[in-house]
């Protein structure tokens, strides 16, 4: 074993795949580039917009945000990998990776939590919408988001680094995270083990069933109401956020399941479900709300629309 082993890890990509990394980075590449142009330009049409300064788009804003910020910690690794073929990291550099990415995801989920909320307030008290999610409250969530998101992990990759690793150093994926990281260590890993589970239950899985009980009421109200036609239209106000849920949680409730019921499962499988639960969601999430929400579709049609007249007018002079 070399000394570079004592000071970096190796990631993985998809098994029997290994020829065609540079075709693979074709795809990968678009989806980034989908993911920072859709989430940018949900950013702008917002701040720009003024009939937009509401709390739904606030929130919506902070969705944008947290799906960059997941993007772009994923990004380095991945790259370098399918494009250049460079598989080693360097210790240091795998756990900011993997604080980064941990952080995003539960800012991701809080955010959803936010904005389960934010359609229950909206349903349940269409009348005092404006008096209970004021701008100062929306500004506290927001803050209290970021706070939970970064707090909960600044602990893992101090207790990480103090671990020695004496093995393979081989990670099972394309980037770094926590419970990848710990299994190579070759010292009792009980309290960071216990720590991940921790955290994990108390974002990820308490955000979920809030998330679950919150559409039980917001249910519960729609069918209280007489008419089919409203049942539609405020069940339709929900549709998108219900997809950035699905998109979300599903990938990962099927890595949970992999890992506890399918120890027989190929590592594709395990690789997959990852890329999905980490890359989809940021390409996906513009895409369904400029579909699903009239205000910001126009407002990007408009934009484009504006960028081909000036395009024209220079082609002109």
């Amino acid at each position: 074993m070399s000394d570079s082993n004592h000071t970096s890890f190796f990631l993985t990509s998809l098994p029997g795949l290994e020829a065609v990394h540079t075709w693979l980075s074709i795809p990968l590449c678009a989806m980034y580039v989908a993911s920072l142009a859709g989430n940018s330009l949900i950013l702008k049409v917002v701040r720009s917009e003024p009939s937009l300064h509401h709390p739904m788009y606030y929130f919506l804003s902070m969705l944008a945000v947290t799906d960059l910020g997941l993007s772009a910690s994923t990004l380095p690794t991945m790259l370098t990998i399918y494009l250049l073929g460079v598989r080693e990291v360097a210790v240091d550099v795998c756990l900011a990776q993997l604080s980064f990415i941990h952080t995003f995801s539960v800012m991701e989920s809080s955010v959803l939590l936010t904005m389960a909320l934010d359609r229950f307030v909206a349903i349940s008290h269409p009348l005092r919408y404006g008096t209970i999610l004021t701008s100062p409250r929306i500004a506290m969530l927001g803050l209290g988001v970021l706070v939970r998101s970064i707090g909960l992990h600044i602990p893992a990759p101090i207790m990480l680094r103090k671990l020695p690793y004496c093995r393979n150093h081989l990670l099972s994926h394309s980037y770094c995270l926590h419970p990848d990281v710990m299994k190579l260590a070759c010292a009792d890993t009980h309290v960071n083990s216990a720590y991940g589970l921790f955290v994990v239950l108390s974002t990820l899985g308490v955000d979920l069933v809030l998330i679950v009980l919150s559409y039980g009421i917001i249910l519960q109200t729609v069918l209280a109401i007489a008419s089919k036609a409203e049942h539609l239209k405020a069940l339709n106000t929900c549709v998108s956020h219900v997809c950035a849920v699905l998109f979300f949680y599903t990938p990962m409730i099927g890595l949970s399941m992999i890992h506890r019921f399918g120890r027989g499962a190929s590592p594709s499988s395990h690789m997959l479900l990852s890329y999905l639960h980490f890359l989809t969601p940021p390409v996906l999430n513009p895409v369904v709300y400029t579909v699903k929400t009239k205000q910001i579709r126009l407002r990007m049609l408009h934009i484009f629309c504006s960028g081909r007249a000036s395009s024209r007018d220079i082609q002109d002079h």
